[in-house]
C-alpha cells in the first residue's frame, strides 16, 4: 500500500472473568463468553480456548500488514495490567499498552501511581461505565483531576471511551483545559452513530487531543461492508478538526467475529472518497507520531491460496 498502518484501538486478554453492573462475564469455549446474562460470540470460533493473546494478534497484524497496535482495556474484559506489561516487554516495537485502574470506587490515584512506576505509557478509562446506579463518577472530580495532573507531569497518555453524545464532554473539556499538555485519545469515534456525536469530535480542536475509530465497524454494523456511512463520518469529522487529528482503530478482536481484520481498515484504503494522503494520515502516520512508535517496517503482502 505504500504507507504504515497502525491500529489505535485493540484489546488483549488471557481470560475473561469479571462482573460488570452486577452481571458476570466469563470465558466459555469455542470463542464464546457468558456476557451479562447471555452467551455471545466474543472471539472468532476457531479461537477455541478463549485466549485472546498477543501472538494470535500479531499473526493477524502481519497478515493484514499492520505494523503496530495500541492495546486499551475495558472493564468487561477484566483487568489485564499484568499480562499487558509482559506484552509490552516482549514486543516493544509492536505494542503501546494502556494500564487500567478500578475507577468505579475511590482509591484509583494510588493505582495510577503504581501503573506509572511500572512503566505504563498510557492509562485507559472506560468512562461510559462510570454512570453508576449508586452515583456517577465524574471525570472532573477531585481524585480524577489529581490523577490527570500526575499523568500530565509524567507524560502518560489518557485513552478514554465516553458515554453517548455530550454526556461527559463538559467534564473532559474541563480536564483538557486544566491539563493542557495531557495527551488524550477519544475512542469509538465519538460514538459516531449516536446523537450529538460531533460534540466529542470537537474536543480534538485542542492541540493534544485525538480521535480514534475503534469500533466504527461495530457502530455501522447494520450498514455493513464497505461501510460507506463510516467513510462519510470520517470525512465529516475531518471537516471539524482536520485529518491530522483522526486515527484508525479496529476494536480487535470484537469486530472480527463479523468481518476479517483486514476488512476493518480496507474499507478506508479502498475508498474513492478519500485522497491517498488522507488515508496515510488516518491509517498510520497520525498514530505513529502521537504514540511515538519507532523502528516500524512495512510488512509484505502475502497472497492467499485463493488468489
Amino acid at each position: 500500500m505504500g504507507f504504515i498502518i497502525i491500529d489505535a484501538h485493540s484489546h488483549l486478554w488471557l481470560k475473561q472473568d469479571t462482573v460488570v453492573e452486577g452481571l458476570p462475564i466469563r470465558t466459555l469455549e469455542n470463542g464464546r463468553s457468558l456476557f451479562m446474562g447471555e452467551v455471545r460470540q466474543m472471539l472468532p470460533p476457531f479461537m477455541t480456548d478463549g485466549v485472546n493473546s498477543a501472538e494470535v494478534f500479531l499473526s493477524n497484524m502481519d497478515y493484514a500488514q499492520v505494523s503496530a497496535a495500541v492495546v486499551t482495556q475495558e472493564f468487561i474484559d477484566g483487568f489485564q495490567n499484568d499480562y499487558l506489561a509482559e506484552v509490552a516487554a516482549r514486543y516493544p516495537d509492536r505494542f503501546f499498552v494502556c494500564g487500567m485502574c478500578e475507577f468505579r470506587k475511590p482509591g484509583y490515584l494510588d493505582q495510577a501511581r503504581q501503573l506509572i512506576a511500572r512503566g505504563f505509557q498510557g492509562i485507559k478509562i472506560p468512562a461510559q461505565r462510570l454512570l453508576l446506579q449508586e452515583g456517577r463518577v465524574r471525570l472532573n472530580g477531585e481524585e480524577m483531576m489529581q490523577m490527570f495532573h500526575l499523568m500530565e507531569q509524567n507524560g502518560v497518555l489518557l485513552s478514554i471511551d465516553m458515554a453517548d453524545g455530550d454526556t461527559q464532554v463538559g467534564e473532559l473539556e474541563e480536564v483538557i483545559q486544566e491539563c493542557p499538555k495531557l495527551k488524550v485519545t477519544i475512542g469509538h469515534f465519538g460514538m459516531v452513530t449516536r446523537p450529538q456525536w460531533k460534540e466529542q469530535i470537537k474536543l480534538a480542536r485542542h492541540p493534544h487531543v485525538r480521535i480514534e475509530s475503534g469500533g466504527i465497524t461495530w457502530l455501522f454494523n447494520d450498514e455493513f461492508y464497505p461501510f460507506k456511512g463510516a467513510v462519510r463520518a470520517i470525512r465529516e469529522a475531518a471537516e471539524l478538526v482536520g485529518f491530522e487529528k483522526l486515527m484508525w482503530g479496529s476494536d480487535y478482536p470484537r469486530t472480527i467475529t463479523a468481518i476479517t481484520y483486514r476488512m476493518s481498515y480496507d474499507f478506508v484504503s479502498k475508498s474513492a472518497e478519500l485522497t491517498e494522503r488522507e488515508k496515510a494520515l488516518f491509517l498510520g502516520e497520525n498514530a505513529r507520531s502521537f504514540y511515538g512508535f519507532h523502528n516500524l517496517s512495512e510488512l509484505p503482502y502475502i497472497k492467499n491460496m485463493s488468489e
